[in-house]
């Protein structure tokens, strides 16, 4: 593979991997699909219970209304509760509802099936190579979203890109 192409080839397989996944677990799905940006949400608060709107909005680079527009529709399904602070009567603490956690826990659990599936149908020299990978990849995603906090800039001419998680495939 020629150095100028591996960044393409590593996105197009990792991307193509991801969106493998996500069709395969679609199909078992139990109740209402859900869009990739509630699916991220979910996930973080799951990571981060009692997470704040605004902190959300901060961690999933979006904008505070349309974090704000993704509770209040969780909030709807029964997926998220929305909590007052007990220091800022004004901040709302987000907290998973038993739906939710029911749901991801399924998720995860399905993911993992899938994907140990197709593992054990590789070769030692294979699993080999993708266990000797993951730190590599744990360090890329670090840095990815370490350049995601810091300020972008435009080049002159260029118009920005606009705004929003694209995560359209995330599983859900």
């Amino acid at each position: 593979m020629a150095p100028e192409t591996f960044p393409a080839e590593l996105t197009d397989a990792l991307v193509g991997i991801q969106r493998l996944i996500r069709r395969r677990l679609r199909g078992g799905l139990t109740g209402p699909r859900l869009r990739g940006a509630e699916v991220e949400l979910l996930r973080l608060v799951e990571s981060r219970p009692g997470i704040g709107v605004s902190e959300a909005a901060r961690e999933l680079h979006l904008a505070g209304n349309s974090v704000s527009t993704l509770v209040n529709q969780l909030v709807r399904e029964e997926y998220l509760v929305r909590e007052t602070d007990p220091a800022d009567r004004r901040a709302a603490r987000l907290r998973l509802t038993g739906a939710a956690e029911k749901r991801l826990e399924d998720w995860h659990r399905r993911r993992a099936e899938l994907v140990g599936r197709h593992l054990d149908g590789l070769d030692a020299a294979d699993l080999t190579a993708l266990r000797a990978a993951l730190p590599a990849l744990r360090r890329l995603a670090g840095r990815l979203h370490a350049e995601t906090e810091e300020p972008v800039t435009t080049p002159a001419g260029a118009r920005p890109a606009p705004e929003g998680p694209w995560t359209e495939g995330t599983p859900s």
